[in-house]
C-alpha cells in the first residue's frame, strides 16, 4: 500500500519520532501532513524535552544482521548530527568516557565499545586517569573500583530540546500542521484505522486521514493493543544549579557515563544547570487490568523517588563530591517504551493497513531524531531495506510469555526493574530552589 504525496497523513504524537517523521515526509514532498499532540512542541512529557542527550558510536562485528542494523542506524544518525543544518548546531563533539565496576558491567562495556577495533580509546585504570580527562577542579572524587575508556572525539552530547524544536519548526516551514488536542482513541471503521477521535470536551471530534502514523512514545499502547511488545519504562534525572564560574569551568567536557552508576554532561548554558542521571534498569508503574493482567502506565511527575536521589548523590560523591550535597533544582521521570529485544518497532500494522507504528525507542531513540523519520517514511512507502524491515517488524510472538522483570542488559541500583507503586517517598523540590540560593 502506498500513499500519494497529497494523501492526508496524520501523525499521533509530536515528540521526537513524530517530529522527525513530519520533517522527512515534508522533505519528500508530502503536502498534507498533520501532527496531533496534547501539548505544543516541546511537550513537557516528551522524553526529547531535555537539556541534553548522549550521542555515541559503537563498533560491531561483521556478518550479523542485528549488528549491521545497529551500525546502519548509528552511522545515519551521526551523519545527520554532523551535516544536517536542522540538527548540526546542537551537536557537541566533546568526547566520551564510559566506565563500569563489576565484572559483568566491564564485560558489557568492552563488548559494546570494542576498544580492540576502536583505537581512539584510551584505557582509564585509576582515579588520577579519570580526573585528568577534565579540567582541574571538575572531577575531584576517588572513583572507587572504576575502570573505563576515554576518547576525545567522535562522540558527545546534543541539546535535545533545541534540536526537537528545530526539527518541528523546519517541518512546519515545509508545510506540516501542528494541532494541540488530546487523542481519545484511534478511529476504526471497516476494519481499518481512519484517523483519531479526540477527547475534545466530550464532543468526540474526529480527525480523519488516509494514513495514520502512531508515534506516541511510551503512551502508544494506551491507543493500540501491542500484544505485549511495549513496556513503558521510566528513568530518573535531576538538575543542579551551577554558578557562572562553574558553568565556564565545566564547558566542553566529555560525557561521563558509568553504566552501573550514572552519567552527566556539561551544564546547560541558558539556565546554568547541570543534568545528571542515576543508572538503573528502570521504573515501571504497574496497574492491574480488568482481566487480572498488569500494565505499566506512564506517570508524569516532576520529582523522583528518594532512592533515586540517594543514588544520584552517591554517584556525585564518587566523581564530584563538591556537588554531592547541593540541592536539586529540578527532577523528573523520563519515559520510554521497551520492546522485548530493544529493537525499534517501525512497521505497517498487519490488520489495520492504513496504520503505521513508530515506537519502541527502548531508551536509545532520541539520538536518531535526525534520521528515524526517514525510516518511518520508508516503511510507509514500502522501501525499507530487508534487514531493517526484519529488525523493525511487528513481532508479537517475541512477547509471548514475556518476562516483565527482564532488565534487558541494563545495570545499576538494585539491578532490577522497580515499581513506582511501591515508592514510599518522593523528593520535594520547589521550582528554582537552588537558583534562589546562588
Amino acid at each position: 500500500m502506498t500513499s500519494s504525496k497529497s494523501s492526508a497523513i496524520l501523525i499521533v504524537g509530536a515528540g521526537t519520532w513524530g517530529c522527525s517523521t513530519a520533517l522527512h515526509l515534508t522533505r519528500r514532498g508530502y503536502s498534507n501532513v498533520t501532527l496531533v499532540d496534547p501539548y505544543a512542541v516541546p511537550s513537557p512529557i516528551s522524553a526529547g524535552n531535555d537539556v541534553n542527550k548522549i550521542v555515541e558510536q559503537g563498533q560491531f562485528s561483521e556478518g550479523d544482521d542485528e549488528a549491521w542494523v545497529s551500525k546502519t542506524l548509528l552511522n545515519a544518525a551521526n551523519e545527520g548530527w554532523t551535516s544536517d543544518p536542522v540538527f548540526k548546531p546542537y551537536y557537541h563533539d566533546t568526547g566520551y568516557i564510559v566506565a563500569a565496576s563489576s565484572e559483568d558491567g566491564l564485560k558489557q562495556l568492552y563488548d559494546r565499545e570494542r576498544p580492540d577495533l576502536n583505537k581512539e580509546f584510551v584505557a582509564l585504570e585509576d582515579a588520577e586517569a579519570f580526573r585528568n580527562t577534565m579540567p582541574k577542579g571538575v572531577l575531584t572524587g576517588d572513583f572507587p573500583g572504576w575502570k573505563g575508556l576515554y576518547k576525545s572525539t567522535g562522540a558527545g552530547w546534543v541539546h535535545a530540546r533545541k534540536a526537537l524544536v528545530s526539527c518541528a519548526e523546519e517541518a512546519k516551514r515545509l508545510g506540516a500542521r501542528f494541532v494541540v488536542a488530546d487523542v481519545k482513541e484511534l478511529l476504526v471503521e471497516g476494519g481499518d484505522v481512519r484517523g483519531v477521535r479526540l477527547k475534545d470536551g466530550g464532543r468526540g471530534r474526529e480527525m480523519r486521514a488516509d494514513t495514520t502514523i502512531l508515534c506516541a512514545g511510551a503512551n502508544s499502547d494506551q491507543l493500540l493493543d501491542f500484544r505485549g511488545q511495549l513496556r513503558p519504562t521510566a528513568w530518573t534525572l535531576a538538575h543542579i544549579q551551577m554558578t557562572a564560574d562553574e558553568t565556564r569551568l565545566f564547558k566542553n567536557l566529555p560525557v561521563l557515563f558509568h553504566i552501573e552508576k550514572g552519567f552527566f554532561m556539561e551544564p546547560d548554558e541558558d539556565k546554568k544547570q547541570l543534568k545528571m542521571c542515576d543508572e538503573h534498569p528502570g521504573y515501571c508503574n504497574w496497574l492491574k487490568k480488568p482481566d487480572g493482567s498488569r500494565v505499566s502506565v506512564p506517570l508524569a511527575v516532576n520529582q523522583i523517588p528518594v532512592d533515586a536521589e540517594r543514588r544520584c548523590r552517591e554517584f556525585l560523591r564518587e566523581t564530584m563530591p563538591q556537588l554531592a550535597e547541593r540541592p536539586f533544582c529540578f527532577a523528573r521521570l523520563c519515559w520510554c517504551a521497551d520492546t522485548p529485544n530493544r529493537s525499534f518497532l517501525i512497521d505497517r500494522h498487519p490488520e489495520y493497513r492504513s496504520l503505521i507504528v513508530g515506537c519502541g525507542a527502548s531508551g536509545h531513540g532520541f539520538m536518531h531524531i535526525p534520521t528515524v523519520g526517514g525510516f518511518l517514511v520508508d516503511a510507509l512507502e514500502g522501501k525499507l531495506d530487508g534487514r531493517l524491515k526484519e529488525s523493525f517488524r511487528w513481532r508479537p510472538e517475541t512477547a509471548v510469555g514475556r518476562d516483565w522483570e527482564n532488565t534487558q542488559a541494563r545495570f545499576g541500583g538494585p539491578n532490577a526493574i522497580m515499581d513506582l507503586q511501591t515508592v514510599k517517598e518522593w523528593t520535594r523540590i520547589p521550582p528554582e530552589q537552588a537558583a534562589a540560593r546562588l
